[in-house]
Formats: structure tokens, sequence, C-alpha cells
């Protein structure tokens, strides 16, 4: 029996095609955890709108079950690796990030995050050469003629899917390491004297100092650290194309950006016309909650309910640290709802109950709820911000160190180091953003900037997707300074040569005088003479 879903599918669909017939076909290179669940939002809209959408998917992905009912065509390739394989990696992954990393300086910090990435790197050029080389599969993407690729920028090789189906592509990014990325395949401007690096905890107005620690920063970034291991991606993209190229050059041929914040979140900034903020794109009203956990949270009277959860990765922390943050949470008067997977901690209070799972959006909706501990996560962030909820943040990893200094920035959180906090620190963070009007102002404030906009965020994601389907790319819309060299950016060419044209008339006028005075001199001694 097909249910109300599957048949509302299909008659937009159909209704679609019978009508203007302007619906495309898209093909989506898709990553893990919660890039998924940001991206899948985009899928569903594009569906709902007529398109047909097919992921490329491994059969090692871990949370894309293509054996789930879904409107979502999934195309499976097969792969030496298994799911296992693929979130044995990832715990790994994350755990060391998490509690292994020495923070003492910067240099040995990024220089271990820089190893981890590579690894990740090869995790992700593997699955990308299977698919590739995979003859069966290119022969059935080539048939397709699919109109557009969407892809995210933390696992590359969507950008060389598009190259091969010779296609338009789209990308989603939070952001790259030292925007690297962004300037030199996207063009975009980072001025290091008001735009901070990512991850430097600066802010835009900086002083002197400060702004010498960002150049560093932006030195490091651009001529020492790499995320991805950039000699090898640039040989294999050069084997499949048969030329010569780069992985970046590949990526600068996307059409449009698509950045996951939006002013609430960012610093005043350049941009350019083929960047488009679409931040909190996954945000929507709060739905009722179910009727066990409503009843908890009406039980908490008048000092409301505090929602703690790690994210979509990170189900469960160590012993001692559960046992730290139970210790806290006993201590305030808020009835707590935490997400954790872990084993129990002996000191829960009895204003906390655990779940494996809980309806974030939904809670960060609730009337009652007073505050968001969070480990800082784009999703969750936006969540907060929408609903105007004050934040304890307890950043892990990649942009979570980043999104909450955001908000310490804003004046809507407070942070906290997850390894080296106490059961007092976490205590008088709570107390700070739940009393402290302040805190609770200035995540109204964001809200209210984030609900101000012209165009939804999701609507204005799907837009830019239909634009790239509707005219074959966004060509117009990319800068000049793509097309020049480094020397020609600067202008140093020019500059050269306007330096060698004075030179030349410096020159010319002193070899004028010197041969005027010579002239002058000898005429003047002849004169004498006679």
């Amino acid at each position: 029996k097909m249910s109300k879903k599957w048949i509302s599918v299909l008659l937009i669909q159909l209704s679609c095609y019978i009508s203007c017939g302007t619906c495309g076909k898209v093909l989506v290179w898709p990553t893990e955890y919660s890039h998924w669940i940001n991206i899948k939002i985009i899928l569903h809209e594009l569906i709902q709108r007529g398109h047909e959408v097919t992921v490329l998917t491994s059969s090692a992905s871990i949370l894309i079950d293509p054996s789930t009912p879904s409107a979502i065509k999934f195309e499976v390739y097969p792969t030496s690796l298994t799911k296992d394989d693929f979130e044995i990696f990832f715990m790994k992954f994350t755990r060391k990030w998490t509690y292994d990393l020495p923070k003492d300086t910067f240099w040995t910090y990024f220089s271990q995050i820089q190893e981890m990435e590579w690894e990740y790197s090869d995790f992700i050029e593997n699955l990308c050469k299977e698919a590739v080389f995979n003859k069966k599969l290119m022969m059935k993407l080539q048939k397709s003629r699919f109109d557009v690729v969407l892809a995210d920028i933390i696992a590359p090789c969507g950008e060389l899917l598009a190259e091969l189906l010779k296609i338009p592509f789209v990308y989603s990014v939070r952001f790259t390491y030292g925007y690297t990325v962004e300037k030199y395949s996207g063009g975009l401007l980072t001025p290091p004297s008001y735009v901070p690096i990512v991850l430097s905890e600066l802010r835009d107005r900086m002083t002197f100092l400060e702004r010498v620690k960002n150049m560093i920063y932006v030195l490091y970034f651009d001529f020492w650290f790499q995320a991805l291991n950039e000699k090898k991606w640039d040989q294999f993209y050069s084997d499949v194309l048969g030329r010569p190229t780069t992985l970046y050059e590949t990526m600068g041929k996307a059409d449009i950006w698509l950045i996951r914040t939006y002013w609430d979140i960012e610093f005043p900034r350049p941009f350019l016309p083929h960047f488009d903020f679409v931040g909190g794109l996954h945000c929507k009203p709060a739905s009722p909650l179910p009727k066990e956990m409503e009843e908890f949270v009406q039980s908490s009277g008048e000092y409301g309910v505090v929602v703690f959860t790690l994210g979509s990765i990170v189900s469960n922390i160590t012993e001692e640290r559960a046992q730290t943050i139970a210790s806290a949470l006993a201590q305030i008067p808020q009835k707590v709802l935490w997400r954790f997977d872990g084993k129990k901690p002996d000191n829960l209070g009895h204003n906390t109950r655990l779940y494996k799972w809980i309806p974030q959006n939904d809670l960060l909706g609730h009337p009652k709820t007073k505050a968001f501990i969070t480990h800082g996560g784009t999703n969750g962030i936006y969540e907060a911000i929408y609903h105007g909820i004050p934040m304890v943040g307890i950043p892990l990893f990649a942009d979570q160190p980043e999104n909450i200094d955001r908000m310490k920035a804003k004046g809507a959180a407070v942070s906290l180091d997850m390894n080296t906090m106490t059961s007092t620190d976490l205590l008088n963070a709570l107390k700070t953003v739940i009393n402290d009007p302040s805190y609770k102002e200035n995540a109204m404030r964001l809200s209210a900037i984030h609900h101000d906009q012209p165009v939804k965020p999701l609507d204005r994601a799907v837009f830019w997707i239909e634009f790239v389907m509707r005219h074959k790319g966004a060509k117009h819309l990319r800068p000049a300074s793509l097309s020049l060299t480094w020397y020609q950016y600067h202008s140093l060419d020019v500059i050269g040569f306007l330096l060698a044209c004075v030179a030349i008339v410096t020159f010319l006028v002193i070899k004028c005088c010197l041969f005027g005075y010579q002239k002058f001199f000898k005429t003047e001694k002849k004169k004498k003479r006679e």
C-alpha cells in the first residue's frame, strides 16, 4: 500500500513534468554526520519542487541508508572499505582530536591536525578512486544526463565528477582552514587587517599585535599547512582527466558556493556574487514534544530546562568527564535533558534525564528552555540562534571552536574546555548564561537578525541550484581574478612595468642633465681659454 508521502511526491513530480518541463536532475556527492543532515534538507526541498535527486554513495556509508524508504534515489557503488572501517576511523579521528591533541602551542596543535587530516584525505581519495574508476558506474552516470552536481567541499571528488560529466557544480561549505580554498579556488578576498583567520580566536577589530598574529597565521596556512595531501590529489586529478591540473584549479570551477553561515555569526567582510549565505537553512518552528518528555519539561516549573547534547558524532564521553558534568548539572534548579549514550554516571542528579536521542530543535524552541549546552556544531548553533537560546559551549573539534568563539564575541555564549573544565566551571557557566540577562538579550538579538532576511536560507540555497541548472552554470558571476596568475592578481607585473618606466625616465633625465652640464662646462672652459 502506497503511503500518502509517496503519493504526494509522485504528484509533485508528475505535475512538474506535465507543466513547464524545468525540473532538473541533481547528482549529490555527500559526506557523513551533520554535513549529511544539513545537505539532506536541501535535497528534500529540491524533491518537493519536482527535481530528481540522486545521491552517489559508497557501500561503506554510515548514515546514508539506501534501504530506507525515501524520495531520494541512491546510487551505491562497491568499495573495499566496510561500514565498520568508516565508523571506527571517524571515532578514532574525533577521539584523538578531542582528547589527545596538545593545545599548548598553535604550531604543535596544527601540525598534528595536518597529520590527521591527511589520513582523512587518503580515506576520501580511495572512495573517490573507487567511484571514478568504476567504468560501469561512470557510464550509467553519463547516460543519466544530470544537470548539476551538489557537493560538500570537505570531501573532494564532487568537482571531479562534474568535470568528467561536463556539468556545473555547486559547493556547500562552512569554511576551509585559513580560507585557503575559498581564496585560491573561489577568488574570495580575505584582508588580514580585519578578517581574522579561522580558529585564531581573533575578532575583526584587532590591535596592532593581533594583526601581526593574524598575518603570521595567514602565512602559515597559505605556505605551510595543508588540510589535504595536495600533491597526491593533483596527480590523481591529472591522471583521471588526462592533462596537467590541480585540485584547487578543479575546485575553482565551482559555479556557486553556499556558505553555511550568515551575518548573525560572521564578522563583516568582502564577499563575491557567486558566494551566498544559507546558514540555518534547516531551522524551523518547534513541534510538540513527545508526551513523556513534555511532562518532564513542564515539571520544571518556573526554573525551566537545560538542553545538553554533543552532536551526532560524539554520543558518549569518558566516565570521568561524564561524572564531572553530572555533578554540575545536579546542582542547578533547572531540569536537564541530556543526550547521552554511555554508562549512566553514579552521581546523576534527580533533575537530569538521559536520552539516546532528543528532538533538539523542538526542545530549543520550547518556552521553558533556558540554556543550551552544546559542542558548537553549526546545525545546533543555528537552531539556538533561531530560537534565541543562550549557550554554554564545549567545543571538541573541527569548526566547533570557531563557532563557539563567534558566539562568545556576540555575547550569547560562555566557552569551556572539555579536558580541563571542573564541575564548578560548568556550574558557574550555566549560572552565568541563565541568570545574566545580557546573554538572553544577545541571543534574541541574533535571532531577530537571523529571521529578518528577505529570502529564507533554504529558499536561497535551492534558488541558486536551480539557477545553475537553468543557465547551465553561473560563469558570469565568477571574478576574473580566477584566470589571473598570482603576480597578475597582485599587479606585480604592472608595478614592475611602471617602476621600469620611472627608472628609464629618471635615467634619461639624469643623462640629459649630465650631458647639458658637461656641454656647459666645456663651453665655459673654452671661453676662459680664449
